[in-house]
């Protein structure tokens, strides 16, 4: 009995320290780094069309975390994502031609966004947003806008401090989280005339609400969304600007838990506006989303009403 104790002991220590070994080896190798990637020609066409569209999802994915103290998208400290990832500050991407991205290709911003990869080999993790299934001309949208006269890209010189990954950053960006492949083939736009094919395609490749509305960042699948755990149940822990727990709201169709009980005009509502049905205001960091058209947030309601209802109360 002794000898199986001593074994046990000796084994229990071999894996405490093989775990330690492992933690430091992350801790001190940091994030990954890459070659500079092979950049493919490309020459985005600002047309009036794209820049506007451009515009509208950077609103709604770039503006909340890049907007810097000038109003214009250079950088800040960004103080609602989890303490869990670290302290992080978002880079500086107007056109300033050292400190932004005014000397980036069309092709390099094209490689980031889909990839997370900058043209340098750095990588971004996990709290940067990377978009491997929007289609190709909404990338090139934000492209267009990213290039336009819009005042939050004029050049700016301020330039945030580094980033602090945590360690939890940087083994998940060594592992279940790093950087995406580029899309193999064309990625076309959505069916607007199909209201749960094009609300899907808002929802999980443009807009990333399951994002947020699943159940953890950490467990979230930006490939296959589906796959992420408690798909669009909610229970997110997520932060205020006073850094307190905001947990997600679970927007699954089930009656009692989730929005099976709202009318699409209550949806429209609460998304538009932030004025929810029972008469309080949605709580950041969900904000009122006034640049959506009522077509746009109506196909967003359609498809949610065929996500499987999960019952899950969130307070």
């Amino acid at each position: 009995m002794k000898k199986f104790f001593k074994i046990l002991l000796w084994t229990l220590g071999a894996i405490a320290l093989l775990i330690a070994c492992t933690a430091g080896y992350f801790s001190v190798a940091g994030l990954p780094s890459f070659d500079p990637p092979q950049i493919q020609q490309l020459t985005v066409e600002p047309t009036p069309e794209r820049i506007a569209q451009g515009g509208k999802i950077a609103s709604m994915v770039c503006a909340s975390c890049h907007t810097g103290d000038d109003g214009k998208l250079s950088g800040k400290l960004v103080g609602d994502i989890p303490k869990d990832f670290g302290t992080i500050y978002s880079k500086n991407i107007t056109q300033d031609p050292e400190i932004g991205i005014g000397k980036w290709t069309d092709g390099e911003i094209y490689h980031f966004l889909r990839t997370g990869i900058r043209k340098d080999g750095s990588f971004a993790p996990a709290y940067m947003p990377k978009f491997p299934l929007m289609s190709d001309e909404d990338v090139k949208a934000i492209i267009a806008w990213l290039r336009s006269n819009a005042p939050a890209v004029q050049p700016s010189r301020r330039e945030p401090p580094p980033t602090e990954p945590s360690l939890l950053t940087k083994i998940l960006s060594r592992t279940i989280l790093g950087p995406y492949e580029l899309p193999k083939k064309p990625i076309p736009e959505p069916d607007t005339s199909n209201a749960v094919e094009w609300g899907k395609y808002m929802a999980n490749n443009v807009y990333g609400c399951f994002s947020c509305h699943s159940a953890d960042f950490k467990t979230n699948n930006d490939l296959d969304p589906e796959k992420s755990e408690g798909y669009y149940g909610g229970g997110n822990k997520l932060l205020n600007l006073e850094a307190q727990i905001v947990l997600s709201a679970n927007i699954t169709p089930d009656k009692e838990t989730g929005i099976g009980n709202y009318t699409e005009a209550q949806f429209i509502e609460t998304v538009k506006y932030g004025r929810k049905p029972d008469g309080t205001m949605v709580r950041y960091p969900m904000q009122p989303h006034a640049g959506m058209s009522d077509a746009e947030i109506s196909a967003i309601f359609n498809f949610l009403q065929t996500v499987p209802p999960i019952k899950n109360k969130v307070k």
